[in-house]
């Protein structure tokens, strides 16, 4: 129970930490930690980033009274903000570029959060 009250005390804090450890990972430059190279596993690192970034804002914001935005308005906001990521990606890297299934990983995360976070909302 009190694990439970720390984690909706600071849940928006925590969702604020994730959305710039996103923003870090995906703009700065990896080269040098060793990664496992398998096809595509980049497409699944996306979607996970993604649905987490979703679940979190959308646990935080339920549990701030001051901050009640409609699920279908942080969906779209965390969507844009894939945009922005991949769109900064290919301005400000030389490194990374941008990437449509990227994005598309990006949003699939974003939604099967948003279904998902509706269903397990309704057992808690």
């Amino acid at each position: 129970m009190a694990i439970r009250k720390l984690l909706e005390r600071n849940a928006l804090n925590i969702a604020i930490v994730i959305t710039l450890v996103i923003a870090f990972l995906s703009l700065a430059s990896l080269k040098g930690i060793p990664l496992v190279k398998v096809k595509n596993s980049d497409k699944f690192g996306h979607f996970l980033a993604y649905f987490t970034l979703c679940m979190s804002w959308l646990y935080a914001l339920k549990h701030h009274p001051a901050l009640q935005l409609k699920k279908h308005t942080i969906m779209l906001l965390l969507i844009g903000y894939g945009i922005v990521i991949e769109v900064l990606q290919s301005v400000l890297t030389t490194y990374r570029q941008g990437d449509f299934f990227d994005f598309l990983a990006n949003t699939f995360g974003v939604l099967l959060a948003a279904f998902v976070f509706q269903k397990v909302a309704r057992y808690l």
